[in-house]
């Protein structure tokens, strides 16, 4: 039978989990998944393209830095939720160190980040699946996929722990077996293809076409695809063992995030012209496939990707929930958000759902522009969102 509860009232340490109603269900296994594969989402397969096309070959280096940034970041945040752990993670910290204002603020802004993501991977992934199934429209995609991983964020929190330790492990999987191959292009030595050397990133504009301004644009695209990777020290607050299970995902997952994303994009930058069409078109990572001749590699890429997004937006709702519980429990939202019923936070799942049911009516409104726009309103939100944390 489940059971209907209220939240705790805030502990002078910052919420621990320790007597909270919420579920313990997450295994270090879990967690270790969470932090390595769950970020991967439209940030890198899909908006990497709008990154390139702006910052040409710079965008290894908007990526590099940062990646660099989120390493510290990252170690300083994982430090706290070991010595701290809380579903509200860094906006506890922020509470305690700064004062309310600072907790408030910053929570309800990666509250915000994470919602607003939900609707992005939503609308990447229905775009997929439309190109599969031309006459159904977008935003019924964006409906079916919401409504599936709403309904799943309202089971067990092991449901949402298995959910992204396969997605994860198949995320992971595909990105590494595209390094392999990039890396293999790249020295001459696949079958079928020639080395380009460094034609592609001296050549057409040069390594810096668009100057330090597209430099820029490809720098808020780097921190999209990095955004959410807090998520690992909300999630810790529901596992097993806390403290040492955030401090070795966040300590074995930094230096593997980093190879992932700077790796990919000095080996699509290397390969094929940054200014091709097919890599804003097709996605930069099919555009790569496609051009090695990988046969179905496009296609084959495009389900890697559905997955990512669906991953990523499954991700998204369970941060997004924890941190509303978090920040009404310690009186900073709706009262009403914070009920718990059989360990699960459900109406604060409901209320973080709520934004990507929106982007169903975005999506019918604004089919070809809605993408763009959210994932540029992303970059800006994380910088914030970090200073916090820093």
């Amino acid at each position: 039978m489940s059971r209907t509860l209220t939240a705790p009232p805030p502990q002078a340490e910052g919420s621990p989990p320790q007597g909270s109603p919420l579920s313990n269900g997450l295994k270090q296994r879990h967690l270790s998944m969470i932090a390595l594969g769950g970020v991967i989402g439209a940030g890198l397969f899909v908006g990497s393209g709008a990154g390139i096309a702006a910052a040409g070959p710079s965008i290894v280096l908007a990526y590099a830095a940062s990646g660099l940034l989120v390493m510290f970041v990252m170690r300083m945040l994982g430090e706290m939720s070991a010595a701290n752990p809380a579903s509200g993670s860094f906006s506890v910290h922020a509470d305690r160190a700064i004062g309310p204002w600072a907790g408030f603020t910053a929570g309800w802004m990666f509250w915000t980040l994470l919602v607003v993501g939900v609707a992005i991977e939503a609308i990447g992934a229905a775009h997929i699946v439309q190109g599969w199934f031309p006459g159904t429209p977008s935003w019924l995609w964006v409906l079916v996929f919401m409504a599936f991983f709403c309904g799943s964020n309202l089971a067990a929190v092991s449901n949402f722990g298995e959910f992204e330790f396969w997605f994860a492990a198949l995320k992971i999987a595909a990105i590494a077996l595209f390094l392999v191959l990039g890396a293999l292009a790249v020295l001459g030595v696949l079958p079928g293809s020639d080395s380009p050397g460094a034609a592609h990133l001296l050549h057409d504009g040069g390594f810096l076409p668009h100057g330090m301004d597209g430099l820029m644009v490809g720098l808020l695209a780097s921190l999209a695809a990095y955004g959410g990777l807090e998520t690992v020290t909300i999630a810790a607050a529901e596992s097993e063992d806390p403290v040492r299970g955030v401090a070795k995902a966040v300590r074995t997952t930094m230096w593997r995030i980093g190879i992932v994303y700077v790796g990919s994009m000095l080996a699509i930058v290397t390969l094929i012209p940054w200014n091709d069409e097919a890599v804003t078109e097709s996605g930069p990572y099919a555009a790569v496939l496609d051009r090695l001749g990988v046969p179905a590699g496009g296609q084959i890429m495009n389900v890697v990707v559905l997955i990512a997004l669906l991953s990523a937006m499954n991700a998204n709702i369970y941060g997004s929930s924890r941190m509303a519980y978090s920040l009404v429990s310690r009186g900073q939202g709706p009262k009403a958000l914070a009920k718990v019923s059989g360990g699960v936070p459900r109406r604060a799942v409901l209320a973080s759902s709520a934004f990507g049911f929106f982007a169903v009516l975005l999506s019918y409104w604004y089919p070809t522009t809605v993408f763009a726009w959210l994932l540029n309103m992303v970059g800006g939100v994380v910088l914030v969102v970090w200073g916090f944390i820093a």
